[in-house]
């Protein structure tokens, strides 16, 4: 049984077609907000999905299972809204979905793919429009040594473009890169089978499974796509 938090909030719905900061908020309506974790089932958690989709927090189908997809879109509203990313919907995170809490990002002439290594989010923006937000795990700062490599596990800043692409399974020395799009020398934006909410990674840039096929779904970083890491 689901513990019920003790908060009403006001939860407004986002008008469809509207995305980045242009949305309108419709009448609110008032609610309890259940603490919500992974493998929770019901209306509930399609409430939530639906408000996450809203925010454009990519959150997989709105099915009402809070699972791996849900999840990982939770974490990135925490990241988002400066709270403690664990990936349960408890109060706070209810006040952040009431309040509409989305992405911060830059602008962008051209549609590009966005970095934020302090909140280690990724973003996919059209002018200033905010298209996507996913959760990510970027370089963990350690220093690593595997085999003959060795370095500092860090994701580089700046402006990149991406350069080459694998419609698969890439095994690289340091690990399985699912349907990698590199963007400078070996790094890439690549799905992986676990992408905590903190940076652990190696310097790579890490989605979900479910993510990144959704980006190669929708063409969302075809080669040439600028990536800005910042």
């Amino acid at each position: 049984m689901l513990a019920v938090a003790a908060v009403v909030l006001s939860l407004g719905e986002v008008a469809p077609g509207c995305a980045g900061g242009s949305g309108v908020t419709t009448a609110a309506v008032v609610t309890t907000g259940p603490v919500l974790r992974p493998g929770a089932r019901g209306p509930v958690v399609r409430t939530l999905q639906r408000r996450l989709a809203a925010l454009r927090y990519g959150v997989g189908p709105v099915d009402g299972v809070f699972g791996d997809a849900t999840e990982q879109a939770v974490y990135a509203l925490q990241k988002a809204a400066r709270l403690s990313p664990d990936g349960a919907v408890g109060p706070a995170t209810w006040r952040a979905l009431a309040r509409g809490v989305r992405a911060p990002f830059r602008p962008s002439a051209d549609p590009a793919v966005e970095i934020d290594l302090e909140r280690d989010l990724l973003m996919l923006v059209r002018g200033h429009t905010l298209v996507e937000v996913f959760n990510t795990s970027t370089g963990g700062g350690y220093t690593y040594r595997q085999g003959a490599l060795s370095g500092v596990a860090s994701t580089p800043r700046g402006r990149f473009t991406i350069f080459r692409q694998v419609d698969g399974l890439d095994v690289s020395p340091l690990g399985e890169l699912w349907r990698p799009k590199h963007f400078v020398g070996g790094v890439a934006i690549h799905g992986s089978w676990s992408v905590p909410p903190t940076p652990v990674s190696h310097g790579y840039v890490r989605l979900s499974i479910e993510a990144m096929d959704w980006v190669w779904a929708t063409n969302q970083m075809p080669l040439g796509r600028q990536v800005l890491v910042y």
